[in-house]
């Protein structure tokens, strides 16, 4: 089986060699470039299975790449992690609306760090399985891989659409964060990995579903639940 290739972009050389050299002795291909105004046509060249990106680069920053790759049929559908500092939450956001996998905080653990490249990974070899979800004025038809509002399709990030999947098909059941963890973005529940991310993306999960958003109910020290009575 031939090695999955991933694109490290990273501008500090002690940190892309950090990352490339985990990531190598996992198993797999590592191509490193350190300028923003380098990735796209790469990218469109070698068609990499996953790109790790800081946001901080010169030439052309990682929230600009990532905006670009994210709207072009030829390379949205590959998958993108976040390297961020502690300081760009705002960044955060900006990067999973715009249609990022995942993100990490800098500093990071590099153990971590393979461990969501691999369920990323994972995740995105899955296939979806033929059936509906319906409720309230929310609709999914897992098939499409694509959620009506109204009769409307709405546009969702593969994360957020995987979580909506994962509350509405708990049928009323509260689902923790680790559970979430484990379930959407695939990693192993023994690894106490950050939860930040599955309330980042909750949040803006609530925003594009609008007036269905007051369905998803958080419970205090628990995780969400998606209340399905109308």
């Amino acid at each position: 089986m031939a090695q999955e290739l991933i694109l490290v972009v990273e501008d500090e050389k002690n940190i892309a060699e950090l990352v490339q050299y985990n990531l190598e002795q996992a198993g797999y291909l590592i191509h490193v470039i350190g300028r923003g105004d380098h990735v796209v046509d790469w990218v469109r060249s070698k068609n990499p299975h996953l790109i790790i990106l800081d946001l901080m680069l010169p030439g052309m920053n990682g929230l600009e790449i990532c905006k670009t790759l994210k709207n072009s049929d030829k390379t949205k559908n590959i998958p993108i992690v976040m390297l961020t500092a502690k300081s760009e939450e705002v960044d955060k956001v900006i990067g999973l609306e715009l249609g990022a996998d995942d993100y990490m905080t800098k500093p990071f653990s590099p153990r971590e760090l393979v461990a969501r490249v691999k369920a990323v990974l994972r995740r995105g070899n899955e296939k979806p399985t033929e059936r509906v979800l319906t409720v309230g004025e929310l609709q999914i038809e897992c098939d499409r891989h694509r959620v009506l509002l109204k009769g409307k399709p709405i546009e969702l990030t593969s994360k957020e659409y995987d979580l909506l999947v994962a509350l509405m098909e708990a049928d009323g059941r509260a689902l923790s964060r680790d559970f979430l963890l484990s379930k959407v973005w695939g990693y192993e529940r023994s690894l106490n990995l950050e939860t930040r991310t599955v309330d980042m993306h909750i949040g803006q999960l609530r925003k594009k579903i609008k007036t269905e958003g007051m369905r998803i109910v958080t419970i205090k020290n628990v995780g969400y639940r998606f209340d399905s009575e109308t």
